[in-house]
């Protein structure tokens, strides 16, 4: 599981001092993003030499808790499933041992050129599942 620590700023919040909502895909993408990035996987490339990007077709969130200004947070992401061209991520926001919130996240593969759904390409695959 692919973990990145990330810290509530003020522009990450709403007049109350809590984390706004949608600030929350914000978190969960910089870390699936990181998690890729990790594995040396670098999507301007694959767009530009593989045809391919990511684009996010489904989310299911959970908010449990509120985060909250300043906070210290740890966002995970994890692969649950693949398929030939879909990825299902399984996410967190931790507040220490604290779960804020909770992400299933799929993402499909599809052609950078054309828009149409294409297969993750195998290098992608292979690093992900390894």
């Amino acid at each position: 599981m692919f973990s990145l620590p990330t810290r509530v700023y003020y522009e990450d919040t709403d007049a109350g001092g809590v984390v706004y909502h949608a600030n929350y895909l914000k978190f969960y993408e910089r870390a699936r993003t990181e998690f890729l990035r990790q594995l040396q996987i670098d999507q301007l490339n694959v767009a530009q030499k593989h045809d391919a990007v990511f684009a996010v077709r489904h989310i299911d969130i959970d908010y449990l808790r509120a985060a909250k200004m300043d906070d210290l947070l740890i966002v995970t992401a994890a692969v649950e499933q693949m398929r030939g061209a879909s990825i299902i991520f399984k996410q967190q926001i931790l507040r220490g041992e604290e779960c804020l919130s909770e992400a299933t996240v799929r993402v499909c593969c599809v052609s950078a050129s054309a828009f149409t759904p294409r297969e993750i390409p195998s290098f992608i695959r292979e690093r992900l599942t390894s």
